[in-house]
C-alpha cells in the first residue's frame, strides 16, 4: 500500500519560514499531480497547492501566492512547500494529497492523503 509521510510541521513565530515534505512510498506506483491542503481550526479543508508531475506546471491558492512555493523531487517522490513570511492565519493542518496509478494493476487512486502535519504560526 502507498503511502504519503510528511514532515517539517512545527511552531514559527509570525515572518519566518518553515518547509513542508511528503514523500509518497510502498508498493509501484506512478504520479500524477501532488500538492497540499489545509485545515484550521473550525473551518473547512482548503487547497494550498498543486503541481504536476510531468511538467511541473504549480497552482495556488491566492492566499498563499508570493510566500509559498510547492516543488518537486521525482527520483524521490517527494513534494516540498517552501512556506515564506508565515503569518498566524497559516496555522492549520496540512494535509499531502496525491493523484496516483498504481500497478501492476495501473488502478487509479485520484484521492490519496497524507495524516497530516501541524504547521502553528505565532504572533
Amino acid at each position: 500500500q502507498v503511502q504519503l509521510v510528511e514532515s517539517g510541521g512545527g511552531l514559527m513565530q509570525a515572518g519566518g519560514s518553515l518547509r513542508l515534505s511528503c514523500a509518497a512510498s510502498g508498493g509501484t506506483f506512478s504520479t500524477n499531480n501532488m500538492g497540499w491542503f489545509r485545515q484550521a481550526p473550525g473551518k473547512e479543508r482548503e487547497f494550498v497547492a498543486r503541481i504536476r508531475w510531468d511538467d511541473g506546471i504549480k497552482y495556488y491558492a491566492d492566499s498563499v501566492k508570493g510566500r509559498f512555493t510547492i516543488s518537486r523531487d521525482n527520483a524521490k517522490n517527494t513534494v516540498y512547500l517552501q512556506m515564506d513570511s508565515l503569518i498566524p492565519e497559516d496555522t492549520a493542518v496540512y494535509y499531502c494529497k496525491a493523484s496516483l496509478r498504481i500497478w501492476p494493476t495501473g488502478r487509479y487512486d485520484d484521492d490519496h492523503w497524507g495524516q497530516g502535519t501541524q504547521v502553528t504560526v505565532s504572533s
